[in-house]
């Protein structure tokens, strides 16, 4: 098995492509050893490694993010780990483990914005999560309120140095354009 490494714009998170699905739909992210031991299996195992502080499931990636420390040092527990796991073949997630907590809270919206929203929402999946995928990272629709958009930035994206940039200069651009309501973007934390 051989498993590619990519860096990623966040100089903290390393994306692991094992060449096969990680999540067949959806994404999943683990910034707790507790979190990650009640849901998945192989989140439970590399956040075991010292050093690691989150891990994240996209469709054919898996990003982990590092407090401190040495990828140098790091990336070989990390890749034995993996290629152990898909080798066992044991199961990425749980039963009932694709889940996100219910600390992922609600979107906000007025009702009459629904239209709006659903728009914002269309190009978010189609040209921004596709995009933010190859970094190693996701980006998700909190709320919207009197011009701003509220958005999650998850995986490689959270903490990363140049998610301003992203935020201001790319996404924010992308949807005043399309949707010229739109007067700014702002990252939340999941509620």
């Amino acid at each position: 098995m051989f498993i590619q490494t990519e860096t990623t714009p966040n100089p903290a998170t390393l994306k692991f492509l094992p060449g096969r699905v990680v999540l067949e739909q959806g994404t999943a992210e683990f910034t707790t050893e507790a979190d990650a031991e009640a849901r998945s299996p192989l989140a439970a195992r590399l956040m075991a490694i010292p050093e690691v502080t989150g891990v994240f499931f996209g469709y054919d990636f898996v990003t982990v993010t590092k407090d401190s420390g040495d990828w140098l040092h790091l990336k070989p527990a990390i890749l034995a780990s993996l290629m152990e796991h898909f080798l066992g073949n044991e199961p990425v997630m749980a039963p009932g483990g694709h889940q996100e907590p219910a600390a992922a809270g609600e979107e906000f919206f007025e009702a009459g914005d629904a239209e709006l929203v659903s728009m914002i929402k269309e190009l978010l999946e189609t040209r921004v999560r596709p995009a933010v995928a190859q970094d190693g990272g996701d980006i998700t629709f909190r709320g919207y309120k009197e011009g701003t958009v509220y958005l999650n930035m998850r995986g490689s994206c959270a903490g990363c140095p140049s998610s301003t940039a992203t935020l201001k200069h790319g996404i924010q651009n992308l949807l005043r354009h399309f949707v010229p309501e739109v007067e700014t973007v702002e990252a939340v934390e999941a509620a």
